[in-house]
């Protein structure tokens, strides 16, 4: 036992097994707040630097354990242990030692990203064993940690009560909405809420990314006049915190030779899954979600970059449609088309949370979701204030397109959004996510597509009928003999 506690000591509150820089800033958080923690880590030499992180930072009551039946014994019945382990096989393994010296009523919590089906199967074969169980997500990286992330509880309501005031206190406290934290659902719903927040992310950063092609390709901005494009985007509607971020990347100098970080860094980027888990979860549930395929699709293809690399020796030639372009009116495009498209991308995510939710009667409320996502998350942003109101005012919203304000919101700036787009396409840059949004609205804005086509294609080679706008009942037609007859 390490970190100054006799044995004869009060017990300490709760409990944190797995010390990756997630877990040991999550405990410092707790034993800021004024929580005394026992924390435990399986590679021992964590558990001491955690404990010399806590000495450093203000002398706070964190206690370590090398060994997990000490460590479970020091936290106070009910006891409740937080694990941040690897999702997968490591879940199981620490709850398996963890286990083994828990009693009846404990509870464990899982804070990593695990696949939600995991959780429900765990909170089954724990209550087997008279022991609670919370599937937690945990979001806002590192920083968000230590000083205050956004949490998504789902599980056990018995189990989120016991640390129902410990969440309260370390969550992101904004201070017009109350902490970032409230109880999600049943089962596996918190796990599903953050994969889903985790597709939305991939959805802006994407939009992001193509903000600054469509600026630096066609608009030919300098990484110093981005900067300042983002800064000043980050005072307005777009203010968040993946758009502050994407400000600061512009003004960092390459510290390992000239010119700009940035313009260093190569250009393929890495993946977890979550993303990936929301795509599949919407093609399950039969809910477009273009916006957030795209943005995955973007992630393989920058990984293919020997072929990107070939390919552009191939397809060699001046892409560019050589029109003037006014910087100035370029930028206020671009900023419209990359908010209008971020509806597109919530209100995707929305329908995918809102869709499982019915499936699993889970009975999520979408409007607290939108409020616990304003502060310590990856996807904060002013903007979703607008999105808690839009339930507000009407909890049974078909789509976030069509509450009134989004919607005049989505009007006011589709000439400027379709303008970039046509843009982007006439000079060779592609803006998937761009685009995907930008068709995904105009086709749910329609009150005809030509799905009739398709459906009559179907009808022709599978005989798998079709309905008519002008009289119930279900059709089929033997097309292929009508129209040879007529030769």
């Amino acid at each position: 036992m390490y970190g100054h506690r006799g044995y004869g000591m009060a017990l300490t509150r709760i409990g944190l097994a797995g010390l990756a820089v997630m877990g040991q800033n999550l405990a410092l958080n707790i034993a800021e707040k004024g929580f005394p923690i026992s924390v435990y880590n399986r590679t021992t030499s964590k558990v001491d630097e955690t404990v010399q992180r806590a000495k450093l930072e203000g002398n706070l009551p964190l206690y370590g354990f090398h060994d997990p039946a000490s460590f479970v014994n020091s936290i106070q019945k009910p006891r409740v242990v937080i694990m941040l382990v690897k999702a997968g096989a490591p879940v199981d393994q620490t709850i398996a030692t963890l286990a083994a010296h828990l009693e009846q009523g404990d509870c464990i919590v899982d804070g990593g990203n695990e696949w939600y089906e995991n959780t429900e199967r765990r909170e089954k074969a724990m209550e087997e064993r008279g022991l609670l169980y919370l599937g937690m997500g945990v979001s806002g990286g590192e920083e968000g940690a230590r000083h205050g992330p956004s949490m998504m509880p789902g599980g056990s309501l018995e189990a989120y009560q016991y640390i129902e005031d410990i969440l309260l206190k370390v969550s992101a406290q904004v201070p017009d909405s109350g902490p970032c934290v409230t109880y999600i659902g049943k089962g596996g719903s918190g796990n599903f809420v953050k994969m889903v927040h985790n597709g939305i992310e991939y959805g802006d950063m994407q939009l992001i990314a193509e903000a600054y092609d469509v600026l630096k390709s066609v608009g030919k901005l300098t990484n110093g006049e981005l900067q300042q494009v983002f800064a000043e985007w980050n005072k307005g509607e777009l203010l968040s915190f993946l758009v502050e971020i994407t400000a600061d990347i512009f003004s960092i100098k390459d510290d390992q030779g000239e010119g700009y970080l940035v313009d260093k860094v190569l250009d393929k980027t890495g993946m977890k899954g979550t993303g990936k888990w929301t795509v599949q979860q919407a093609a399950e549930l039969s809910v477009a979600a273009p916006t957030i395929e795209a943005s995955l699709d973007s992630r393989f293809l920058s990984g293919l970059k020997d072929e990107r690399v070939a390919a552009s020796k191939i397809f060699q030639g001046d892409y560019s449609s050589g029109e003037t372009v006014d910087k100035a009116q370029l930028i206020e495009d671009v900023r419209k088309a990359l908010y209008a498209s971020k509806i597109c991308s919530y209100a995707q995510g929305m329908n995918i949370i809102k869709a499982k939710s019915t499936e699993k009667g889970w009975g999520l409320n979408l409007g607290e979701l939108a409020r616990i996502w304003k502060g310590g998350c990856i996807i904060r942003a002013s903007f979703l204030d607008r999105i808690k109101k839009a339930y507000d005012r009407n909890g049974e919203l078909a789509n976030l397109l069509i509450d009134p304000e989004f919607a005049q919101e989505i009007m006011d700036r589709q000439a400027a959004w379709r303008r970039v787009v046509c843009l982007a396409i006439n000079n060779g840059v592609s803006t998937p996510g761009m685009s995907a949004s930008l068709a995904y609205f105009d086709s749910y804005r329609r009150d005809r597509l030509p799905a009739n086509l398709v459906q009559a294609q179907r009808d022709y080679f599978g005989a798998h009928t079709y309905e008519r706008v002008d009289m119930p009942g279900s059709f089929h037609t033997e097309w292929y003999k009508i129209a040879n007859s007529k030769i």
